[in-house]
């Protein structure tokens, strides 16, 4: 089966390759004959039915510096003209991102877009993971000052993050004593108009933070990411390390339950964040790790990936 793929992402020419999850995805893609096309969420069109891109016909490598070779721009119909799209832009998730999945909702009854933009849409990363409270910290979202400061009070140690936040970025530890959240919750008031989640302290987070990666619903490996001296986040982006991990019990339970759920609603590629043993996020907008499990685990997620995506375009006939 050869089939022709648009990849909805960030310009091909900042990624690192050596970590970066759709690259990965890509070599495999084109490696089994798939042809390849870039473009970037900006370049949507919609008229009279039908939504446009002009996208790059690409060929990519793992060459540093050399990695990929883009043809002239076309304008594909992404109704008819692809037979999948990958939606792999980076976060914020914001109102572009929001337009970009109501946009490709429009095509996906003609070509596979992986995730189900509906989904995605759905399930933002703080908020879908709610539906699975069980496994979670305690958790507050909220902007009231007096709601967080019930809660600091409540448990003592407390993390404060915006809801729509992405790569460990504004995530602040507020200690026993610490007189700071007032004015956190006053900067987060003035820089987002939404609430911000303030989560229970986990101190075993010194030990590491799992990615745990779900494909088509079936955990397929994970990473545990240890933060860097001094910090508490333990995102790659953000500085920390990457080390090889075997899924406990609790967390193949974590997995078995939010599972089933994850492959009803079309979110084929997930990556879920574990602290020792409690479920903090599930995320479908642009999930990465995929690169460290399989150098650690010897595995190939992209592979695993590419015959599902193949499966499901079979079975549409």
């Amino acid at each position: 089966m050869s089939l022709k793929v648009a990849v909805q992402m960030d310009p091909l020419e900042t990624i690192n390759i050596a970590g970066d999850s759709t690259f990965a995805i890509m070599l495999t893609a084109q490696a089994r004959g798939h042809q390849l096309f870039h473009y970037q969420a900006g370049d949507l069109s919609y008229r009279d039915g039908r939504v446009t891109a002009p996208a790059r016909p690409v060929t990519v490598q793992r060459v540093a510096g050399d990695h990929f070779t883009a043809g002239d721009p076309v304008v594909i119909d992404l109704a008819d003209d692809v037979d999948v799209v990958l939606m792999r832009q980076d976060p914020p998730f914001d109102l572009a991102y929001i337009t970009a999945t109501h946009l490709l909702e429009r095509i996906r009854d003609r070509t596979l877009v992986v995730n189900d933009p509906e989904s995605v849409r759905n399930a933002p990363e703080k908020l879908f993971v709610l539906d699975y409270a069980q496994f979670m910290p305690p958790t507050l979202i909220t902007r009231r000052l007096e709601d967080a400061r019930a809660f600091h009070a409540e448990h003592g140690e407390v993390v404060v993050k915006p809801l729509y936040g992405n790569a460990g970025s504004a995530v602040f530890h507020v200690g026993r004593n610490d007189a700071n959240l007032a004015a956190l919750t006053e900067l987060f008031g003035q820089v987002w108009r939404e609430p911000f989640m303030v989560q229970a302290f986990l101190p075993d987070v010194s030990k590491g933070d799992k990615r745990i990666v779900l494909i088509d619903g079936k955990p397929t490996g994970g990473i545990n990411r240890l933060p860097k001296d001094g910090e508490i986040r333990s995102n790659l982006a953000a500085g920390g390390r990457a080390d090889p991990t075997e899924l406990t019990a609790r967390e193949m339970e974590i997995c078995a339950a939010i599972g089933p759920e994850l492959a009803k609603r079309g979110l084929l590629f997930v990556g879920i964040d574990v602290i020792a043993g409690h479920l903090t996020e599930i995320n479908v907008t642009s999930p990465t790790g995929i690169v460290a499990i399989d150098r650690f685990n010897d595995t190939d997620t992209p592979a695993i990936i590419w015959d599902v995506i193949e499966a499901k375009v079979a079975a549409r006939g």
